[in-house]
């Protein structure tokens, strides 16, 4: 049984980048069965491993007329994704309304939650770039 209410360092890591200080009104992580908000735009969040991309192909396929979501790529390593997992997001593209790649942040390994990740400038910039690819800026 997870311990970490279904998500981890990396997904409350993203949910602050894109909320920026905001207090949850720009980003939030939503409960399981919690509808998306009227006019919001959807992100969904998955490591580079090739189980992380199949749980999004799964997603995908259950996400019937709701907007098309932003793929946050996390990478869960310093290397390239697996080819497989390269294959499949390129082919899952058409569903998405883009793709943006957070690159592997050793930080997160030691911290104790976001706010203390966002202290470090690796993880600002990153937050940054973030921000800026799925705002269209």
């Amino acid at each position: 049984m997870p311990v970490d209410n279904g998500f981890g360092i990396a997904v409350a890591t993203v949910a602050k980048m894109l909320d920026n200080d905001a207090g949850g009104a720009r980003a939030r992580i939503l409960a399981y069965g919690e509808h998306i908000p009227y006019g919001a735009s959807p992100v969904l969040v998955a490591d580079t491993t090739l189980y992380g991309v199949q749980m999004l192909e799964q997603t995908l396929h259950r996400w019937g007329s709701l907007p098309r979501p932003w793929l946050v790529w996390v990478a869960d390593a310093p290397a390239r994704p697996v080819q497989d997992a390269r294959f499949l997001v390129r082919a899952l593209e058409g569903r998405l309304a883009g793709v943006a790649r957070l690159p592997y942040l050793p930080v997160l390994r030691a911290v104790k939650g976001p706010d203390e990740a966002l202290e470090y400038k690796d993880v600002r910039s990153a937050a940054e770039k973030l921000r800026r690819t799925i705002e269209g800026k």
